[in-house]
């Protein structure tokens, strides 16, 4: 049955992959230290199957913070070797390590000395003892049925090549942020959103002195939108925020709010929340507290802006 073949298929790429971990030595710490050390880009290259599998590791390099591109090893004796420079590094992809056009290349790259790692199923070859470092990504047999289409292979490639990039992204202390940067579109770029991208921070976000008059507070509000007001120190740290519903409570008690200042009609301890957390973190606490708005302060309790919960839902982050 289809789905007999399915499961050997998956059972064999699924060994192939755990087999990486015992292979897991002192190669894999030079390639992670070579990238690292890299000052240009990490040039991945690999013919046929392998090269669509560089193709992927590349673009996984590049949004991790690793600077990278694909050469195609064919292309690139017909001239696009230019595109590897000093200070660059190349990652070259062969199960057999005997590709021809990757061989060809060797020579180039001895000129240019750039260093080379090797990811590749057989570690005498002539790619690997060429290599400063070399990723062993043997198999024990493809996984179809004919024994011969790159499956396993191209599989345990693809695999190393991402723990490279994670080992790689944990060095360089990638963060949430980098990442947002690097991932402004699509639903990747939704999910990893940060407040800062989203609030009023400036002139944009209402902010009087503690001292000022409930009325010049309340035309502040009224200027800016946003149902609120912060109220500052001296020293532009928090003192408390002022909302509407501040204003609806002080009236129903019977107040003149003509005669008060901030400080009789704010709230001492608002919720507050740092410009690097997730926007999807902000939405949970504006809607488990009830709030429509939130103070951004920073380390110091310093206001940096107003996210409003408005912002959120116009974004349709969520």
């Amino acid at each position: 049955m289809a789905r007999d073949i399915a499961r050997k298929v998956l059972e064999l790429e699924a060994r192939a992959i755990l087999n990486l971990i015992p292979r897991l030595g002192d190669g894999f710490d030079r390639a992670v230290e070579v990238l690292r050390a890299c000052k240009g880009r990490v040039v991945v290259t690999g013919m046929g199957k392998s090269g669509l599998i560089g193709a992927k590791i590349a673009a996984t390099l590049s949004s991790t913070g690793t600077p990278s591109l694909f050469l195609h090893p064919a292309e690139a004796v017909h001239g696009d070797i230019g595109m590897v420079v000093p200070g660059d590094a190349v990652l070259a992809i062969s199960h057999s390590g005997e590709t021809e056009e990757l061989l060809r290349l060797l020579e180039l790259l001895r000129r240019l000395d750039v260093p080379l790692i090797s990811l590749t199923g057989n570690p005498g070859s002539t790619l690997a003892r060429h290599s400063r470092a070399v990723l062993d990504v043997r198999i024990d047999e493809e996984a179809s049925p004919i024994g011969l289409v790159p499956t396993a292979s191209t599989t345990a490639a693809l695999a190393m090549g991402d723990a490279l990039a994670m080992a790689l992204l944990e060095k360089r202390g990638f963060t949430l942020s980098d990442f947002a940067r690097y991932h402004p579109g699509g639903r990747l770029g939704k999910k990893v959103v940060t407040v800062e991208h989203l609030m009023h921070g400036g002139e944009a976000a209402p902010r009087v002195r503690t001292g000022s008059s409930l009325r010049d507070a309340i035309r502040v509000m009224s200027e800016k939108k946003l149902g609120m007001i912060c109220v500052l120190h001296d020293d532009g740290t928090l003192a408390g925020v002022v909302t509407d519903g501040d204003l609806r409570r002080a009236v129903e008690r019977g107040e003149d709010l003509r005669g008060l200042k901030v400080d009789d009609a704010m709230t001492r301890t608002p919720i507050t929340i740092d410009r690097q957390e997730l926007a999807a973190a902000a939405l949970h606490v504006l809607e488990s507290k009830k709030i429509t708005s939130l103070v951004v302060v920073d380390g110091r309790q310093r206001v940096e802006g107003v996210l409003h919960i408005h912002d959120l839902w116009r974004t349709q982050l969520f």
